[in-house]
């Protein structure tokens, strides 16, 4: 067999062959579609300036409309998500302001104590957070604004003499919000330690 004959036998000078078969089919057809069509002079009245403005108009405002359209769906499409970020945020805020209206400082370092004594650490270790809280109102070191989110009180935090114990109630209690942290006797032992030492610097 001759080197000419197999390089005609392969199956790639086969594929390029019937590559172009089927490119010349394909001028041929879009040849003889486009000579069929007639020729069509346009009016004058389009060559106006006036009426390409009006044109160029419509196609702006065609073009505003499906742009807001787009972001209306958009918008719909992420609003559950946008609403339940934003209901997350005001969650503590509004805990915070309902309970403290509700409770003292001793009120909520009893119902932590009951609440750990069923076993539910997680309710336990809010009631830490929210007497913690109402401790800085009732010293007014932190007076308690219902706007004022955990952020902002980590920042005021902060510059008090030992935020430490503060800072670890602060993100225990985040953690449990946003997190899904599953609150154990051993996670609530440590934010009750961190409890312990915010009382005893105030004595």
């Amino acid at each position: 067999m001759s080197e000419n004959s197999f390089e005609k036998d392969s199956l790639g000078w086969q594929f390029h062959k019937l590559q172009q078969k089927f490119g010349e089919w394909w001028e041929l057809q879009t040849y003889q579609t486009t000579a069929k069509l007639p020729e069509v002079d346009l009016p004058s009245w389009l060559d106006n300036p006036t009426i390409l403005m009006i044109a160029k108009g419509m196609a702006w405002l065609l073009f505003a409309f499906l742009l807001s359209w787009a972001v209306i769906q958009i918008i719909r499409l992420l609003s559950p998500y946008i609403y339940g970020l934003r209901n997350q945020i005001n969650l503590t805020t509004e805990t915070r302001e309902k309970s403290k209206l509700e409770l003292s400082v001793t009120a909520w370092l009893n119902k932590s104590q009951k609440c750990q004594e069923v076993g539910n650490y997680g309710e336990a270790c809010r009631c830490l957070y929210m007497a913690m809280l109402q401790g800085l109102n009732d010293r007014g070191i932190i007076p308690d604004k219902p706007s004022r989110t955990d952020g902002e009180y980590l920042e005021l935090i902060q510059q008090l003499s030992r935020p430490l114990p503060y800072q670890k109630l602060f993100i225990t209690h985040q953690q449990l919000l946003f997190g899904n942290l599953e609150v154990s006797a051993a996670v609530f032992a440590e934010c009750q330690k961190a409890y312990q030492q915010i009382r005893d610097e105030k004595n």
